[in-house]
């Protein structure tokens, strides 16, 4: 028999209760893990949910590593200024669609890049950087998005055209 008066532990088990839902009260408040940042984008007569690739961490390393893209999604990067930039495959195991814009968000260039073969054993990060195709700009450009390979043409993209972003707001993100 315990040493608890019936009191005592009608007490105590109220106590008890009371501070697990204090606890789970405090649960409830918690808001819910923070993936990156996205920004819903219309691009054609589609809607795409894109993860924002605003710092230089998150711009190098963009895809990276992803077995895929999902439907109506991609990486929107957001650099501070326009200027001629290029994109390469480092380490990206799926083909992609690669849009780059100017600073008003029209469509500059386009590239159907490839998925190149990976870092050999015996190959350094030197000689493995050097054979990477380079994807230039080859003009000032201030975004770029990275879709699921086939995508242009699924969208009947074509330079010249403007994808509207909330340029002000991205660009003050960009770090």
């Amino acid at each position: 028999m315990s040493s608890l008066s019936l009191p005592r532990r009608l007490v105590l088990a109220i106590l008890l209760l009371a501070a697990a839902g204090a606890k789970a009260a405090d649960e409830k408040k918690k808001p819910p893990a923070k993936g990156p940042p996205t920004e819903k984008v219309v691009i054609g007569s589609e809607r795409f949910k894109l993860e924002v690739a605003a710092d230089r961490a998150a711009r190098t390393k963009g895809l990276m590593g992803r077995q895929r893209i999902d439907d109506h999604g991609g990486m929107l990067f957001v650099f501070r200024t326009a200027r001629k930039r290029s994109f390469w495959m480092k380490d990206c195991v799926i083909d992609m669609d690669l849009i780059m814009l100017d600073a008003r968000g029209r469509i500059i260039r386009l590239h159907t890049m490839k998925r190149e073969p990976p870092r050999g054993t015996d190959e350094s990060v030197f000689a493995y950087e050097r054979r990477l195709k380079d994807y230039s700009s080859n003009r000032p450009m201030q975004f770029a998005i990275e879709l699921e390979a086939g995508s242009i043409d699924r969208l009947k993209l074509e330079t010249g055209r403007t994808i509207r972003l909330d340029l002000r707001r991205l660009r003050k993100m960009a770090k």
